[in-house]
């Protein structure tokens, strides 16, 4: 057992993939939250998608591919905003179409332009590729994302629950939606290189799925939906090492096994307590 744990720690590349990861699967599960909250794991879904475009024509340009996925999820979000605006139109299509579109650009911009960037690499993550810089721009957006709640928590949660009341006391939901969308294009960006584009989105609905099934509170939520994209991130990532997948898969799997066995428990527990009460009842 002590092998298993320790083995992968005398690698550099590990030791700084578990920093990464366990940064970025804090600031999954506590993103989830919010986003499950608001039944928006589309966006999350589509913005990711939207970051291989960037990544394809920043590349191809010679940028950094933080500058790409920056500039996508800008441009993604400006674009579905006006896109949902068109009357007959919904947030919806609007995501689907534009987020789509840039993805299948990004695969096209990949497959024609010689690049040294994996595109298996992009699609599903890698432990060996994640370096210094990824650690920092984990690392910043986790500083980032930790200073917004502290400073506007309790406006983004009444927002989150109910907009209309929480415009009519005075919040600017305006402003709470553009910076709930800021935060989720943070940590889409941050989480490319340990996850890849194409499992962010369970990334950022496992853990707060998970955590509803057990606690009501918000606050509480919050909390364990963080613990759990914690703790799903440091377990995937010993299951990409030792199991040899990339990290994106082995992350994912861990959550949705977690998530699978939360369910199942409470679904039995629930049960039994209803035998118990209908016993109780009969009595």
């Amino acid at each position: 057992m002590n092998e298993v744990l320790l083995e992968p720690l005398g690698y550099p590349f590990f030791v700084r993939a578990l920093l990464a990861g366990s940064l970025v699967g804090a600031l999954c599960g506590a993103l989830s939250t919010f986003v499950v909250l608001r039944r928006m794991s589309y966006i999350g879904h589509g913005l990711a998608h939207a970051v291989l475009g960037g990544v394809g024509v920043g590349l191809a340009f010679g940028a950094d591919l933080y500058v790409g996925a920056l500039v996508a999820t800008i441009v993604a979000g400006v674009l579905i905003d006006r896109v949902s605006r068109r009357e007959g139109l919904h947030a919806d299509a609007a995501i689907g179409i534009v987020t789509t579109a840039i993805f299948a650009a990004g695969v096209a911009i990949l497959a024609v332009v010689p690049t040294r960037v994996s595109l298996e690499a992009l699609l599903f993550g890698t432990i060996l590729g994640v370096d210094r810089l990824d650690l920092a721009v984990a690392g910043g957006v986790a500083v980032a994302f930790a200073a917004v709640l502290l400073a506007r928590y309790r406006p983004l949660v009444f927002t989150t629950f109910d907009p209309e009341v929480a415009a009519v006391h005075g919040v600017r939901t305006g402003r709470m939606e553009a910076l709930f969308h800021l935060l989720t294009a943070a940590v889409v960006v941050a989480s490319v290189r340990v996850l890849g584009v194409l499992l962010i989105a369970a990334a950022v609905v496992i853990p707060a799925a998970t955590a509803r099934l057990l606690v009501r509170s918000f606050g509480v939520l919050l909390v364990v939906a963080t613990g759990l994209g914690l703790a799903t991130s440091i377990l995937g990532l010993y299951v990409s090492y030792h199991l040899d997948v990339p990290s994106g898969p082995g992350i994912v799997l861990v959550g949705a096994l977690g998530f699978a066995g939360v369910f199942a428990g409470t679904a039995v527990a629930g049960r039994l307590g209803l035998r118990r009460a209908r016993a109780a009842l009969a009595r």
